[in-house]
């Protein structure tokens, strides 16, 4: 189902992923997007994994109304094995700001597990807004429906 690229640039976050395999009330994935992605495709991959038996943190479901946003996105992190960014053309807009996916983004970048999906855009496009991010290996919708992604991305994360 991997091609040999992906075996070799994902092996890394596979390592990791086991080793954090007991963390308690822990999720799979943390769900990185821009906000306009929200009820588009960010919510059709959370619903793709969910589907698959595969626990996200995705602000939309995991933030009750009256709490600390912030907070709570930090709690998310904190207790996600790996980080899922959804990259799009509205999440390269929202990077050039200062936005909440920027923080999120930024936090991830630190951690070894982090996996990119280009959704709507490309890889060049991303490496002008952030040459850091598009220098991990990731998946494309291009070369795979959504739904071969998520299935590749539960796949990382199956232990």
């Amino acid at each position: 189902m991997y091609t040999t690229a992906e075996v070799r640039s994902l092996t890394p976050v596979r390592e990791t992923v086991e080793k954090l395999a007991p963390l308690p009330e822990g999720r799979d994935f943390f769900l990185c997007h821009a906000w306009d992605d929200r009820a588009g495709a960010a919510k059709e991959l959370y619903d793709l994994l969910q589907s698959r038996g595969v626990s996200v943190w995705f602000s939309e479901k995991d933030i009750v109304l009256g709490t600390p946003f912030l907070r709570e996105i930090d709690k998310g992190l904190a207790k996600s094995k790996v980080g899922i960014v959804l990259v799009t053309p509205a999440l390269l807009r929202r990077l050039q700001g200062e936005s909440i996916a920027d923080k999120e983004l930024s936090v991830l970048l630190a951690r070894e597990q982090l996996v990119p999906v280009v959704h709507g855009t490309t890889y060049e496009a991303l490496r002008e807004i952030s040459p850091l991010l598009a220098s991990r290996n990731g998946l494309n919708t291009q070369e795979n429906p959504m739904a071969v992604v998520a299935a590749k991305l539960a796949e990382l994360v199956a232990l």
